[in-house]
């Protein structure tokens, strides 16, 4: 099944898309039909886990004709919109290594004499990933409030030259826990959803990577974080690490990739967030960038009126747009 959100007017309802034209509004059909249960959003059905599926499962049984919607009239929310949490890691080697050095190549040009302060970093061991890197699956987190859908506009932050975009496959949280092994880490996965992380580049660079807390006004800003189109369930991505992935801009394909090939999987990661700490449905975890699955790498930006679109397999295609602020 997939979940998404829409709008209607100042209101956000659950939906369901029933096949490639058309999709169910949840809310009015749970009360045309009388079912048990009434989901508000599809954060209340996340939280409902398998009653809330079941429940779903039997609407589409029969689902009524005046809860059907035509799905390209729809405007798309990010299909949680305020997640209960966004944790995002870095799992892909080829991405890292690349970013590292387009990052050190960004603080090198401020300096009077770039192609010095280019090779006195490199000399530090800034290249090389830490030994801890390959050991523990390692994450920030994000800004929950800043979540955008499907079409949305991301518009560009005044402190942001360097816009860059960020190709990402997304796990969303379905059962609570604490302290859950790797093993049984797919029994708290609801579904999948892709995820752009857009980032401002000079800012992550220059500024924040002098001083080692992770990504914060780099990547803070309203609109910034990007899902979508919808959630697709577990049952229907059996394996989340054969997905090809593709991101365009403006039509023009700018980097290919597999969810696979990551250094610490998804089971690993919740296995890390959980110790001594509970998770809760509706958080969110992205797997990380692949290698070519951002601008960073090759220090290639988005200019205003970009249109970013990212594509995984077995679950759709993400666009958004970027405009001046």
């Amino acid at each position: 099944m997939r979940f998404l959100s829409f709008g209607t007017g100042t209101a956000i309802r659950p939906g369901l898309v029933l096949d490639q034209a058309q999709a169910l509004d949840l809310r009015r059909a749970m009360e045309l039909v009388g079912g048990e249960g009434r989901f508000d959003s599809i954060l209340e059905l996340v939280r409902g886990g398998q009653r809330a599926l079941d429940a779903v499962a039997a609407l589409l049984a029969n689902p009524p004709d005046e809860a059907r919607l035509e799905l390209s009239g729809l405007a798309l929310k990010a299909p949680l919109p305020i997640p209960e949490q966004i944790r995002d890691f870095a799992n892909y080697e080829g991405h890292c290594l690349k970013a590292m050095q387009a990052s050190m190549r960004l603080r090198a040009a401020g300096a009077p004499d770039p192609e010095a302060a280019l090779e006195r970093l490199r000399a530090s061991g800034g290249c090389r990933l830490p030994p801890v890197w390959y050991e523990l699956p390692l994450y920030y987190k994000g800004n929950r409030f800043a979540a955008n859908g499907h079409e949305g506009e991301v518009v560009r932050p005044p402190f942001a030259r360097n816009l860059d975009y960020e190709m990402e496959l997304a796990a969303v949280i379905g059962a609570q826990g604490k302290d859950i092994p790797a093993a049984k880490a797919q029994e708290h996965i609801f579904g999948y959803t892709i995820f752009n992380d857009f980032s401002a580049r000079d800012v992550q660079a220059r500024w924040e990577g002098q001083f080692r807390m992770g990504p914060a006004k780099a990547k803070d800003f309203d609109g910034g974080n990007c899902f979508g189109p919808w959630i697709v369930t577990r049952d229907e991505l059996p394996d989340p690490y054969s997905l090809e992935m593709v991101v365009r801009v403006n039509g023009e394909e700018r980097g290919r990739a597999c969810s696979g090939g990551a250094q610490h999987s998804f089971e690993r990661c919740i296995e890390q967030v959980s110790r001594s700490e509970t998770i809760h449905p509706g958080e969110i975890f992205g797997l990380g960038t692949p290698e070519n699955g951002c601008g960073f790498e090759s220090l290639n930006w988005l200019d205003d009126g970009d249109l970013v679109e990212i594509e995984i397999e077995g679950i759709g295609a993400l666009r958004n747009r970027v405009v001046g602020g």
